[in-house]
């Protein structure tokens, strides 16, 4: 079969959706299939081209672990700023659907979100080459601009609302990453029609329980300190202004055996860093930046408890964040800031501590719980991997997802 995929992000970025379409398409890629990847340059999240790339007119073919992948230009922003970002979707959406032409005919395409745009590229591209679509949902646009503030209704709002349900219309077939996805979608369409959800998992082999880096925890501070880490993006959906409200309540409280690592790049990290400079809790909050992605399990292994989380918001107790996996499979106990159905694979497997999202005080409570009891939180952690290991086992979904693409391109005339 062949599968061409439209993702706007993919390795060497180390975002969620990179690691997914990347695990997704090596996958196909050793089963047998030909997979081409339309993608960009990569940049995410700075908006700055990594090193060895150009962003250029002219593609770019390379081979990544079987798969064909051709980067395109993009007007590149900073992942901040809505103007920019806006710019930067459309422009993916215009030059991969080009550049899409120019390949041979799948059998299926494949595209993705996040970014809504994406998902219209592969509408267009599925038009114009008469091939079914598949179309992945990570996002449910406009609605989570909207729960962030980035956006009010409007007629913008309401033209976005047209464009996403004239999207979901135009797919052969639905996938999405949980179950509240799903039921969101199903709620827009109609007539109804099956929804798959493939969720994301985790390559439990890459991701092994490990001694903790005693060389990063020098680098940031942290030896001999309690480390609750935050990996993934920093931005406006992420409310981590709780963290900083947290280490000044424990600052308050006399505690100075607690650090908060936050590894990641985004919108929020300078208005967050000022924050932790008025609270006084800059020594408490570490924002290490962005780290390469080959050092994040050495960051989740030097943690003593991993902080998940969403600003509170209805639309959000549909997420399932992939970095539950990584970390449950890193035996690490998790502080489970976000409701619905991540909450309850983390109570499922009994790997981690529930608080309210935006809530400092549940924060500080499930440290002082998970600090004062090591061996449950290390019971925890062991839960966790075994859960995940079970259910959740990355090479597993990519053949569920295949299974989709395969019922797609069969039933295409």
């Amino acid at each position: 079969m062949r599968i061409l995929l439209l993702s706007h992000y993919f390795p060497p970025e180390v975002n969620a959706p990179a690691t997914r379409e990347h695990a997704h398409a090596a996958e196909w890629a050793a089963a047998g299939h030909e997979v081409t990847v339309v993608t960009c340059r990569p940049n995410c999240p700075t908006g700055v081209v990594f090193g060895g790339y150009r962003n250029r007119w002219r593609r770019d073919v390379e081979t990544v672990d079987g798969v064909r992948v051709v980067r395109v230009w993009t007007y590149l922003a900073a992942n901040a700023g809505f103007a920019k970002r806006i710019a930067n979707y459309l422009s993916f959406m215009l030059t991969a659907s080009l550049t899409s032409l120019r390949e041979r005919r799948p059998d299926v395409v494949v595209a993705t979100s996040p970014q809504f745009f994406n998902g219209w590229a592969g509408v267009i591209v599925s038009w114009l080459k008469w091939r079914p679509l598949v179309l992945e949902i990570r996002d449910i646009w406009p609605e989570s601009i909207e729960a962030v503030g980035a956006m009010r209704k409007g007629p913008a709002y309401r033209a976005l609302e047209w464009l996403e349900r004239r999207m979901y219309r135009a797919a052969t077939r639905i996938v999405t990453v949980g179950d509240g996805y799903r039921v969101n979608i199903e709620s827009k369409i109609t007539p109804r029609r099956p929804i798959e959800v493939v969720t994301n998992g985790v390559d439990a082999a890459a991701f092994t329980p490990r001694p903790a880096d005693e060389e990063l925890l020098a680098e940031f501070g942290l030896a001999g300190k309690f480390v609750c880490s935050y990996v993934g993006t920093i931005g406006m959906a992420h409310g981590l202004d709780v963290v900083v409200r947290a280490a000044k309540l424990l600052k308050d409280a006399g505690r100075d055996d607690v650090r908060f690592l936050l590894v990641g790049d985004g919108a929020e990290r300078e208005s967050l860093e000022a924050l932790a400079a008025g609270q006084g809790v800059t020594d408490a909050v570490v924002l290490a930046g962005w780290q390469p992605k080959g050092r994040i399990a050495a960051v989740l292994a030097s943690s003593d408890c991993c902080l998940v989380h969403l600003r509170p918001s209805e639309l959000f107790g549909t997420v399932i964040p992939s970095k539950i996996f990584e970390t449950m499979a890193m035996e690490r106990p998790i502080v489970m800031g976000v409701p619905g159905q991540a909450a309850e694979i983390v109570a499922a497997a009994g790997a981690g501590v529930p608080m309210r999202p935006g809530s400092a005080e549940d924060l500080v409570s499930a440290i002082e719980a998970l600090s004062a009891q090591p061996e449950e939180a290390a019971a925890m952690g062991r839960r966790g991997r075994a859960y995940v290991a079970e259910h959740f086992d990355r090479s597993a979904l990519a053949r569920r997802m295949l299974g989709v693409l395969e019922s797609a391109a069969n039933g295409a005339s």
